[in-house]
Formats: structure tokens, sequence, C-alpha cells
């Protein structure tokens, strides 16, 4: 009797958890997210129609089951029955699930097809997955930008103090939003330079494998502007919960605009980058530049402290990179190291942002070679190479 006291307890709570997934979902966060777009409500109603099949068909088999252990019980009826099968009740037990199937396939083939057709895409977006962070070109537009996470290493690796996390979108924030035109058909081109990632943004319904070497195609079309999150779906790596997504959502002029400030930004970045590397540099200006540009690209792997996580990621302090000759010390920054997580950043920063990390890496952490390294001297090296 106190097993039944308990379900009887039980059930009306169950039952109001079931039923606030489809009428409260958005304060309880018990159900799949409608989303924004047509895909992503597709989703979700195919999703709650499921739901509701298999509600009924629980409802029918464990009431039979219930109907059967009362009605059928050894008090009621000590003899037992003395046939072995029907063949009418199989006939039907096996029929009915295989046209639920078929009946489920229709929309769910359907939502397939759709969701995979990239036809007659207005703005293309090329998406590069890296250890720890994307890479967006647009490549109808010819603007690229890199996508890293915003939130301090000092909030990451230290949670009491200043280093307390204060933002609201902690570990969802990044310093380069991927903005895109409302109401425009969005083509995905999702790959990735090193290891598996996956692109993910549970509001557009969109999840694909970024793949070293392969493209996958997505698409979206957002009809409501705003700020959309997403993260990496794919266990990428030590930093895999840092390399987050947000997709900024704007009307089709300010999206202009925004293209028009991403090639005055490029030309301004690309000026800077000339001038910078044309001149010599000071120590202090170097080691200043090189611990900001070293907390943001290899502060993840190497930490702040440069003691790193050996042994796949080796510490700053007394390593024969930073205390060896320079040059080798350059080749490894520039080009990375193959079978290894050590990234090519050669192409991903500047000669005068190279020029600083190593400086810092040589000069840090009581290190203190007391070399300098130049932006001439990563362009002598790229040049010779």
């Amino acid at each position: 009797m106190a097993f039944f006291h308990k379900i009887r307890t039980a059930l009306p709570v169950l039952l109001a958890l079931l039923f606030s997934a489809s009428v409260g979902a958005e304060e309880l966060q018990y159900n799949m997210r409608e989303g924004v777009t047509e895909i992503s409500q597709g989703v979700y109603d195919l999703h709650m129609l499921v739901t509701w099949i298999c509600v009924g068909i629980g409802v029918v088999v464990f009431g039979a089951m219930f109907y059967a252990m009362f009605a059928h019980r050894r008090s009621k009826n000590p003899e037992p029955a003395k046939f072995s099968h029907n063949t009418l009740v199989e006939v039907v037990w096996t029929a009915i699930p295989f046209l639920i199937l078929v009946v489920l396939a229709v929309p769910a083939v359907r939502l397939l097809v759709a969701m995979e057709d990239t036809s007659e895409s207005e703005v293309t977006v090329q998406i590069t997955g890296y250890q720890w962070k994307w890479h967006y070109k647009y490549l109808d537009q010819d603007i690229e930008f890199f996508s890293n996470l915003a939130t301090p290493r000092s909030e990451i690796e230290h949670y009491e103090g200043e280093g307390k996390p204060s933002d609201p979108n902690y570990l969802l924030d990044v310093d380069n939003r991927v903005v895109l035109p409302v109401g425009k058909k969005i083509r995905f081109l999702i790959t990735a330079d090193d290891v598996l990632h996956a692109w993910w943004i549970p509001d557009f319904a969109v999840k694909k494998d970024a793949i070293p070497g392969f493209i996958n195609e997505a698409w979206t079309k957002v009809d409501e502007p705003g700020i959309y999150r997403g993260q990496c779906a794919e266990l990428c790596g030590k930093d895999h919960g840092f390399m987050p997504i947000v997709v900024e959502v704007v009307s089709e002029e300010d999206f202009d605009a925004w293209i028009q400030s991403k090639y005055d930004e490029q030309a301004e970045a690309e000026r800077l980058a000339a001038e910078a590397a044309s001149k010599s540099w000071s120590k202090e200006d170097l080691m200043s530049q090189g611990e900001q540009a070293y907390n943001t690209y290899c502060a993840a792997c190497h930490k702040v402290d440069g003691t790193g996580t050996p042994p796949v990621f080796p510490g700053m302090i007394d390593s024969p990179i930073t205390t060896g000759p320079v040059e080798a010390h350059i080749s490894i920054v520039v080009n990375g190291k193959a079978g290894t997580a050590m990234q090519a950043f050669g192409a991903q920063l500047t000669d005068a942002e190279l020029a600083a990390i190593i400086t810092y890496e040589r000069n840090a952490w009581g290190i203190d070679t007391g070399d300098l390294v130049q932006p001439a001297d990563i362009a002598a090296f790229k040049a010779g190479n």
C-alpha cells in the first residue's frame, strides 16, 4: 500500500511537469526551445508531435497492463488461460507501430530535405573551427575575422576576488560577433583547420560538424532581429567549453553599414600592421603588447603564468623553446608543430603581434633572456621559408 501511496503522491507532479512542457517551457526550461527560424519551428513541432504520440502510446500500453493486472488477478481468476497466442492481436500490434512510423516519416523526411536545401542563398559565410576560436569569412563581401572568447582568463582561472565572473554572459561572449541581415537566406560553409568541431546555434536549429579537409553546408533565415548564442558542440580538446558563438541579426541597412565598417576596419588594420612592421619597438612596448596578445591567443594552452599543462601543453618557463635559439622559437610560433596541438599562428596574427608574443615569452616569468624580436625579424623569417 505504501508503494501505491507514493505513486498517487507523485502522479500529479509528473503530470504537471508533462503538461507544463508545452505551455510553460520557456519559464521552466524543460522543453526544446522553439527558436526563431522556420526550420527551428519545424523541428520543435515535430518534437512535440513525437512526444504526444509517445504519451498516447504510454497511456494505452500502461493502461492495458494495469487493466490486465487488475481484471485478471489470481484472486478473481484462479484458473489461468490455456491459449498461447492470438494471431489477430499480434498483427494489430505489429501494424499499428508500423503505421505510426510511416506517418512520422513524412514530416521528418520533408524537414530533413528542407534543412539541407542551401539553394538560392543570398549571403555565404565560411566558418572554420580552430583550437579554440572561430574564423568567419564573408565570401560575397570579401571580409574575414577571428572570433575569440571575450571572457578574461582571470575570470576563468580565478573565481574569487578580482577574478570573480562579472559578465552575465560568462563564457558566452566574443570579441567579434557574426552579423547577419534579417530575412535573408544565409548559407554556411563549415570546416575546421585542426580537429573536429561543431558549429551550433540552438535558436536556428543549426548544428553541423566542422571537419578538417571537408566542407559541410547549412543555412538559416532569421526573421527576428536579436542576439543569438551558441557553442562548439564537439569535444575538441582542453578548451572546448571556451569557444562560444554569438550571432547578431540586424536590419539590412544596419548590415550594409556593418559591412562598410568592416571594410574600413580591415583597411585601418592593414595600415597599422604595415606601420607597426616598419618600426623598431622598445622592449617595454613589445612586452606590453606581447602580454596582451599572449593572454588572448596563448594562455588557453600555456596558462597566464606560463606553467602550461604538461605533457600536452608544455610550460614556457625553462622551456628549450623560450630559452633556446630565437629562430627556433619564431619557427614554432609561425609554423606550428605537426602532430601536436600547437597551431600555426603565422597567418592568424600580424608580424608585430608575433614579434611581441615571442619577445614576451622570452622575457616574462623570470626568464629574461634579453632577446628582442622585431616585426622585421618575423617578415625576414617568412620570406626565407
